[in-house]
């Protein structure tokens, strides 16, 4: 999400705000943009990357205890048939689709030194 009242025309870091739980975009914070200026964060994508399985090979377990049936992903902007994380702090979900495209495109920027969990 972005910051609200800031300037579309000249975004700055700061104005990128993560949906899973609400921390600023900063060189130590990277960030993943979805549709719509929908953000997830390199710790929050960690979690919900682990919590949803993707850590074990195949892995398709996990994250999507307690999540109210029909609940669209923040980034894909879709409802989807396959786990979803729910972030503990906010009323956001991540789908297990972009929660490991999310990941490839954190893990091959050479600028960024953040890694998938394993």
């Amino acid at each position: 999400m972005r910051r609200e009242g800031c300037d579309e025309d000249n975004l700055q870091m700061e104005d990128f705000i993560c949906d899973y739980c609400g921390s600023v975009w900063t060189d130590d914070r990277p960030m993943v943009e979805g549709h719509h200026g929908n953000c997830v964060c390199g710790h929050c994508l960690t979690v919900a990357y682990t919590e949803l399985g993707l850590t074990t090979r195949g892995g398709d377990s996990g994250g999507s205890e307690g999540v109210p049936e029909g609940v669209k992903c923040n980034l894909c902007l879709e409802v989807r048939e396959e786990s979803i994380w729910s972030s503990p702090v906010r009323e956001a979900y991540l789908c297990r689709r972009c929660a490991k495209q999310s990941a490839g495109v954190l893990q091959k920027d050479k600028d960024i030194p953040w890694t998938k969990p394993t």
